[in-house]
């Protein structure tokens, strides 16, 4: 099987790039970024990381256009320590996170998660990196700064659930979620079967993350998973000048405000990521994960008709 998965790596890619889009969205135009200096010439994920500084707002963009933003192993770990630089920084007072191109994010890479599904465990060490994707989750359940997404295009997997995980949410009304776990024969993540829920109602919740369908950015807003939807050429405008409003702020102020909400829930959010991991673990690799995985390889719908 791991065979197939090289055999078809740049079939892989492509389909990482569409990500099940079908189609793809149209986001707003990238602004050119200055990358923090201890970041110039680092050779891991910072490369696809670029960080802005603007009166105590910083943006963190996600550049890997190319693949729509898909995480892989050095992007994981480059998101991470953005986080956890901004959270010590004292002059940050709010992170805002975009994406670049058309798209916020592809959610996982798929190649990667192949070779996780077939690899066994020290493959899966060896991809995983040193934050790693359970890192980022954690980090984010914890982060004590107002954390803003302005989402340009296309979220799926990770690129969806993270809204769950912020305190304000803009979307261009061209953007579109996806949470494709179950077309994927695995389970959601990112604490999103808490915080999804918590958000916008078990029913709506359950269709998100059990349908694997599209949701647009107006039924973001009308479930409450948004808080505006904005034109795509207004959007990073619209999402920076309530940034600027938060920044104005004392830094201490914002981050016992933003303890008080989110404290009562915070344990429950461990939780959940905790049992999505457990679960999301036992299924890569079964039957499913692998059918999904060889279809995707195969250009072809998954059929799991026998297998469960």
């Amino acid at each position: 099987m791991m065979t197939l998965i090289a055999q078809y790596a740049p079939t892989l890619a492509v389909a990482n790039l569409l990500a099940y889009a079908g189609t793809s969205g149209h986001g707003a135009a990238t602004r050119p970024l200055h990358r923090a200096e201890r970041h110039k010439g680092d050779n891991t994920g910072f490369d696809m990381i670029e960080i802005t500084d603007d009166n105590r707002v910083r943006t963190v963009t996600l550049m890997r256009p190319e693949a729509k933003n898909a995480m892989n192993s050095a992007m994981w770990d480059g998101l991470a320590e953005a986080l956890i630089e901004a959270e010590r920084a004292a002059g940050v007072a709010v992170v805002v996170i975009t994406g670049s191109g058309d798209s916020f994010s592809a959610g996982q890479d798929v190649i990667e998660m192949g070779r996780m599904a077939l690899g066994g465990p020290a493959e899966r060490e060896r991809v995983e990196g040193v934050h790693g994707f359970a890192g980022v989750a954690s980090i984010l359940i914890d982060f004590p700064k107002p954390l803003i997404l302005a989402v340009n295009g296309i979220g799926v997997g990770f690129g969806a659930t993270v809204l769950g995980l912020a305190d304000l949410v803009f979307m261009s009304s061209t953007a579109r979620l996806k949470c494709p776990f179950t077309m994927l024969g695995v389970t959601p993540e990112l604490a999103s079967s808490g915080s999804i829920p918590a958000l916008i109602g078990r029913q709506n919740a359950s269709w998100m993350l059990l349908s694997s369908e599209w949701i647009t950015a107006d039924e973001c807003l009308e479930m409450g998973l948004a808080f505006k939807v904005c034109e795509p050429d207004e959007l990073m405008a619209t999402a920076m000048s309530h940034a600027q409003i938060l920044a104005a702020k004392p830094i201490s102020s914002m981050i016992a405000s933003k303890r008080t909400i989110v404290e009562p829930i915070r344990a429950a959010l461990h939780e959940a990521h905790a049992r999505e991991n457990g679960e999301f673990a036992a299924l890569m690799g079964s039957p499913a994960n692998i059918e999904a995985m060889t279809a995707f390889a195969e250009k072809r719908p998954p059929d799991f008709d026998g297998i469960d």
